[in-house]
């Protein structure tokens, strides 16, 4: 998998991965990068594979089967990944029940392979880096190089032979040769491309035209998925893991495709695309734009205005703070900051607010009142009730209350800039008599 990253974007490309761990690899895996987009590959997108244990079970018990019968197994496979897997599986199985029928591996791209793994073991899962202490598990004792003279040679053998759809190399040699007995079997181990000999075989087809001439096929033809494509579960999985803001589907069938599109879009809530062969596609995402906040006025947005108001929880704050650009850098300072890194003289400015409640009572008990309020149901802290009179809250609000005649009581509401945001709430609570009487 690549995560690529410009500036506040980021896309990750999965490629061909499965989240289900191999005999020779771990599972595939990736951290919670939410990524503006994720491209993946979905070829089994509505496939839901069953226990690997019953699959691989199931596989050893056919090949037995067949080859105690005297029959020959050919397997498909490609070069790197699945071929690797089922050698080490039928390499094991071999060696615990010490069978003597001879196993081939194909000669070519494979075998280079293999010699790969053999020197990089750190690529492989932990299991079979513990046995290299003992013992390469690439280093096959039953399995042999193919050679083609040993196509018509009679008896039981197994065949690893590439490539995996049968549509062209050695495989497809090997199978003209061995289709019309029925005591033979071929089995495939993967996904097979739509006008492939293996997607006709697996399709039900019996007579297959080969260069002018049609070949009736006997042989027994199974599948058994090992293939390296994740599932729809896994899919699924990965998308859960990454968390991103938009999938893309890519390699994979149409109608496949539209069936995991609805589905991701019900289960994440996000778009996903699944756009043609040289289609383009444009995806608006977010800009984020890195800002460095100053300490101080971090401690301030998290008391939220000196500790005056209690914060909710889960709560947007809005942080008052003046932008700094210095070179590519963003940083936000309080305005205290920002005068003396600049040496500038402050200036003050201070908003007023005059209004009137209908309220019929002395203006010291309207007062004790909007104390009591300002305690209780906006649960602003540091509120204090002045000798004057006036009420007083954080380090600039100011609250004073006159007697305007018999039934109406006047409110002169003032705060600095700094307390803009805590002014504001305080403007609209107070002018709603239903929260002082």
């Amino acid at each position: 998998m690549f995560h690529i990253r410009v500036g506040s974007q980021s896309i990750v490309y999965t490629g061909d991965y499965n989240m289900t761990p191999d005999r020779h690899l771990g599972a595939a895996w990736i951290d919670k990068c939410r990524p503006d987009l994720l491209i993946t590959e979905s070829t089994y997108a509505t496939t839901i594979r069953d226990s690997k244990r019953c699959r691989e079970r199931d596989f050893l018990k056919k090949v037995l089967d067949c080859v105690e019968k005297g029959g020959k197994v050919l397997i498909p496979v490609f070069a790197l990944g699945r071929a690797q897997e089922l050698c080490i599986l039928l390499e094991t199985f071999w060696d615990r029940l010490n069978l003597k029928v001879p196993v081939y591996f194909t000669q070519g791209l494979a075998e280079k392979a293999n010699h790969y793994y053999k020197l990089f073991i750190s690529w492989t899962n932990q299991k079979i880096k513990k046995t290299f202490v003992h013992r390469n598990m690439f280093d096959f004792k039953h399995i042999k190089a193919f050679d083609k003279a040993y196509m018509d040679n009679p008896g039981a053998m197994v065949v690893f032979a590439t490539p995996g759809m049968l549509h062209a190399g050695l495989s497809l040699q090997i199978f003209k040769r061995w289709c019309t007995s029925d005591k033979n079997m071929v089995i495939m181990p993967g996904y097979c491309v739509q006008g492939t000999v293996g997607h006709k075989i697996l399709n039900g087809v019996k007579k297959i035209d080969f260069d002018g001439h049609t070949v009736d096929v006997r042989m027994k033809v199974q599948y058994m998925s090992f293939s390296a494509h994740a599932d729809a579960k896994g899919i699924i999985q990965l998308i859960r893991q990454s968390a991103p803001k938009n999938v893309m589907l890519v390699h994979g069938e149409e109608g496949k495709m539209v069936f995991l599109k609805k589905k991701i879009r019900n289960e994440f809530g996000i778009e996903c695309y699944m756009p043609a062969n040289g289609e383009t596609v444009t995806i608006e995402t977010t800009c984020k734009i890195p800002v460095d906040i100053s300490l101080k006025l971090l401690k301030r947005s998290f008391t939220d205005h000196g500790g005056s108001v209690e914060p909710a929880p889960k709560r947007s704050t809005l942080v008052n703070g003046v932008l700094v650009m210095d070179d590519s850098d963003l940083r936000l300072l309080s305005t205290e900051e920002t005068l003396a890194e600049l040496e500038l003289p402050s200036q003050t400015i201070r908003f007023t607010s005059n209004f009137v409640l209908s309220i019929a009572l002395p203006a010291q008990q309207v007062t004790e009142k909007i104390v009591s309020a300002l305690k209780t149901r906006a649960k602003c802290k540091g509120v204090l009730h002045n000798q004057d009179g006036s009420i007083s809250i954080s380090e600039s609000v100011l609250i004073q209350v006159s007697k305007v005649d018999e039934t109406n009581i006047g409110v002169l509401l003032s705060w600095s800039y700094q307390d803009e945001d805590l002014g504001g709430q305080l403007h609209k609570f107070l002018k709603n008599q239903s929260n002082i009487i």
